[in-house]
């Protein structure tokens, strides 16, 4: 008898057990005798060979703080995967840290990057004929990326994200990448502290591994992961630096083998329309960066579910807003693990949602159920939410045809309206020069263009000119709208996402110095006072920009991007 007088299972039973496998492609029949020479030169045993085999995609990098600590969860995924009766082999994926490549060049390669990791892992995963994937990520574009290819290759996955960091210390004063360092800039550019200050600051701001502190990007696509259903239940916020974390991969490692086995729980059963509406709940309850429009809306792409703008505003107008992180609030992720993670928002918002499986096997409802909240403050009842309506808003006017994206949870309410003569740049670099120049005039709605999928090419973030103007203390004086997009970290009136994009085409790309930009967010509209003929009339005269990139990957991203509207998928 085996180990709780569970008897141990014959070759036989294990053998029809594991009938169901991807894998028996590549081992099964004298003629697959050279793939099964190939892989025992890996080290595996004839043993191995019956077993399922388990590819762990992962995005380990020593570049990326949110990434460093990888090493770690591999072992833990591994040895789950080996307790469980798997074979886990190990693949490299790409990583960026949005923040290195902020205010430069580099962050043109972000967002492309996302579609870069999908194709990478079909690559890998369909080549290899792998039964089941764990797909170990953390940061923007590599989470976004890796649930695209679980979507596309839908073939049993769990994903693992490795976790937030812990909020820096100085002067008793809790810091984090954003707020802290970011926003700093700005204040050293106005004379509000020194040198010396700063690079203390700099410093403390990140102790160590993780993803940024705040509701960025990367830890609210790791929320709406586990809302999705493709983590299993408390990873998102689990801290990167928490033996829960490493807890959290060993039972992934285990749980993927139990689904590879019969291939049911494949990841288009999870990600449903359902699943879909749950995570879109809870990016608006949560407050989460506006990327994750774009993100779910290539995912969804990949799942074969239909998804628009104008149902992250349905929801939006009936969600309330039930957790200020930071940038909108003065919370941050390790505080929303300790009030109870995701499954306590769930809890929260039980009557909201629609039941779909998840990867571990369990309803999200009955997640829900079981959610238990330890601090009220940190996630309010529906009965108290910090605002009525959601999170995100979408915007629409003649600036705007295709929509507009803009994080009105961190919008002061003096500027949810305001209006104001157009200061047009066509570059961020541009804009950045005259704003750390102290060039903005109070009033002013700077257009920042040609910067997005196509255009830029990549729809780089503008963390870098949102954070100097609150350092400048400029953030309620001033708009901003791009046809770009905003870190998860920019509060303020930031109106990003503005499709068309110029490069396309687009309005925006024939606004003129002092025309009036009307901004009206509960209203939702984005419109530019011009006769709607002149408009037209400045379109027929304008002319399409040549190429930035003739050569290299960049290139052929601009020749195969979309609008932000459809989330600026590549096909």
């Amino acid at each position: 008898m085996g180990r709780r007088g569970r008897k141990k299972k014959t070759e036989v039973e294990v053998t029809q057990e594991n009938a169901l496998l991807m894998s028996n492609k590549i081992k099964k029949g004298f003629q697959y005798a050279p793939h099964r020479a190939l892989l025992y030169a890996t080290g595996l045993s004839q043993e191995d060979i019956n077993k399922p085999f388990i590819g762990i995609a992962s995005s380990y990098s020593d570049i990326v703080p949110g990434h460093i600590h990888m090493r770690e969860l591999e072992r833990a995924i591994e040895q789950g995967v080996r307790a469980a009766g798997g074979v886990p082999f190990i693949f490299g994926v790409p990583a960026i840290c949005d923040g290195i490549a902020m205010g430069h060049e580099g962050m043109r390669y972000s967002l492309p990057s996302r579609d870069l990791i999908a194709d990478v892992i079909e690559s890998v995963a369909k080549a290899h004929c792998f039964d089941g994937l764990v797909l170990l990520t953390n940061c923007d574009k590599i989470t976004p990326g890796m649930l695209m290819a679980a979507a596309r290759v839908n073939i049993p996955a769990i994903v693992v994200t490795a976790g937030p960091m812990l909020t820096g210390r100085y002067k008793k004063n809790r810091l984090s990448l954003v707020r802290s360092v970011f926003e700093s800039v700005g204040l050293r550019a106005s004379g509000k502290i020194s040198d010396e200050e700063l690079g203390e600051i700099e410093l403390c701001a990140c102790p160590g591994a993780g993803s940024c502190q705040g509701l960025y990007t990367a830890n609210t696509m790791a929320c709406l992961t586990e809302v999705l259903g493709m983590s299993l239940p408390g990873c998102a916020t689990a801290l990167a630096v928490s033996a829960k974390k490493k807890r959290i991969a060993y039972a992934s490692g285990k749980r993927i083998v139990e689904i590879a086995k019969d291939q049911i729980l494949l990841p288009q059963r999870i990600l449903t329309e359902k699943a879909f509406y749950n995570a879109i709940v809870v990016d608006m309850a949560l407050g989460g960066s506006t990327n994750t429009i774009l993100h779910l809306l290539a995912i969804a792409y990949e799942a074969n579910v239909k998804l628009d703008l104008k149902m992250f505003d349905e929801i939006s107008r009936k969600i309330p807003t039930l957790v200020k992180l930071e940038p909108a609030g003065d919370f941050y992720m390790e505080d929303l693990e300790y009030a109870g993670g995701i499954p306590a928002v769930l809890h929260m918002l039980r009557e909201k949602l629609q039941s779909n499986i998840t990867v571990s096997g369990k309803d999200i409802i009955e997640i829900a159920n079981s959610g238990k909240v330890y601090d009220t403050e940190v996630i309010r009842p529906l009965s108290k939410p910090y605002n009525p309506e959601g999170g995100i808003a979408i915007l629409y006017g003649n600036l705007a045809p295709e929509g507009a994206v803009v994080k009105q949870s961190a919008v002061d309410k003096s500027m949810l309206k305001f209006s104001g003569p157009a200061r047009v740049f066509n570059s961020e670099e541009e804009a950045m020069r005259e704003i750390l120049n102290k060039n903005i005039k109070s009033g002013e709605v700077i257009v920042i263009r040609y910067e997005g999928p196509k255009g830029a090419p990549g729809m780089p973030e503008m963390l870098s000119p949102t954070s100097a103007l609150v350092g400048l203390g400029m953030s309620d004086k001033v708009a901003l709208i791009t046809d770009g997009r905003f870190s998860g970290g920019t509060r303020g009136p930031c109106i990003g996402h503005v499709s068309p994009e110029a490069a396309a085409g687009g309005p925006i790309g024939v606004i003129k110095n002092g025309d009036i930009i009307i901004i009206d967010i509960p209203a939702r509209k984005l419109d530019v006072k011009l006769e709607e003929r002149e408009i037209r009339l400045r379109l027929t005269r304008w002319q399409e920009p040549l190429p930035k990139y003739r050569k290299g990957y960049l290139s052929k991203y601009s020749k195969t991007v979309t609008s932000a509207s459809y989330g600026a998928i590549t096909l």
